[in-house]
C-alpha cells in the first residue's frame, strides 16, 4: 500500500493508505500545503466536493480543518474500499464517501459546495465536460479546486484566482467570472 500524510488541523500527520490503481496520483504535499493556505487554512462551517477522490488527501484534509461536510466521490473499487477504511480509521462521520461518477452525480444532484476539488483523470478531456456544470454547484463566493495536467487561463466562464506548477502538475484556484470579488481575496 502507499501513503500520504495529512498535513494540519485534527489529524494531522496521520497518514491514509492507498493501493496502486491506473491514473490514481495523490496531490503532492507542497500543493496541498499552497491550497489550504490559499483558502485560509480553516474551513469551518463550509462544505465541500471532491469529485474525484482518489486517496482522500484532499477531502480528509478539509474534515482535519474543519469543514463542515465532504462528499467524496471515487468510482474505482480499490480506491474507494481505501477511502472507507481510512474513513473508518479516523472516524470520519462527516465523510460522505459514494462510488459514483463525477458527471451523473452533478445531473442528480442540486445542493451547492462552499469548495469543489476536481482532479480528474489526465488526458481524458473530464474538463471540458465538467467546467461548464460546476458553476451551478458552487455557492457565493464558492472555490473550485482544480489540477490538470497543463495551465487554465481565465475565460468568460472562469477566473483563475491563483495558480501554480509542481512537477508535471499545474493546480488552479477559481471562481465563476461572475462572481463579485471577495472583501480579501486568498
Amino acid at each position: 500500500m502507499n501513503q500520504v500524510r495529512l498535513n494540519a488541523g485534527v489529524w494531522r500527520s496521520r497518514v491514509l493508505k492507498f493501493p496502486d490503481a491506473d491514473g490514481l496520483r495523490p496531490t503532492p504535499d507542497r500543493v496541498r500545503q499552497t491550497l489550504f493556505n490559499w483558502l485560509g487554512q480553516e474551513l469551518t462551517g463550509l462544505s465541500c466536493l471532491d469529485l474525484f477522490a482518489g486517496t482522500g488527501a484532499l477531502g480528509f484534509e478539509a474534515l482535519s480543518r474543519n469543514a463542515s461536510q465532504v462528499t467524496m466521490l471515487e468510482l474505482a473499487k480499490a480506491p474507494l474500499q481505501a477511502l472507507l477504511q481510512n474513513q473508518k480509521l479516523l472516524q470520519a462521520s462527516k465523510a460522505d464517501i459514494r462510488q459514483a461518477d463525477a458527471l451523473k452525480f452533478l445531473a442528480q444532484n442540486s445542493q451547492r459546495y462552499d469548495v469543489i476539488f476536481c482532479d480528474p483523470p489526465y488526458h481524458k478531456q473530464w474538463l471540458d465536460k465538467l467546467l461548464p456544470l460546476l458553476p451551478g454547484h458552487l455557492s457565493a463566493q464558492g472555490w473550485l479546486y482544480v489540477e490538470a495536467e497543463y495551465a487554465l487561463k481565465s475565460d468568460s466562464d472562469w477566473q483563475v484566482v491563483k495558480s501554480g506548477k509542481a512537477g508535471q502538475v499545474y493546480y488552479h484556484l477559481l471562481q465563476p467570472a461572475d462572481t463579485p470579488a471577495p472583501a480579501t481575496q486568498p
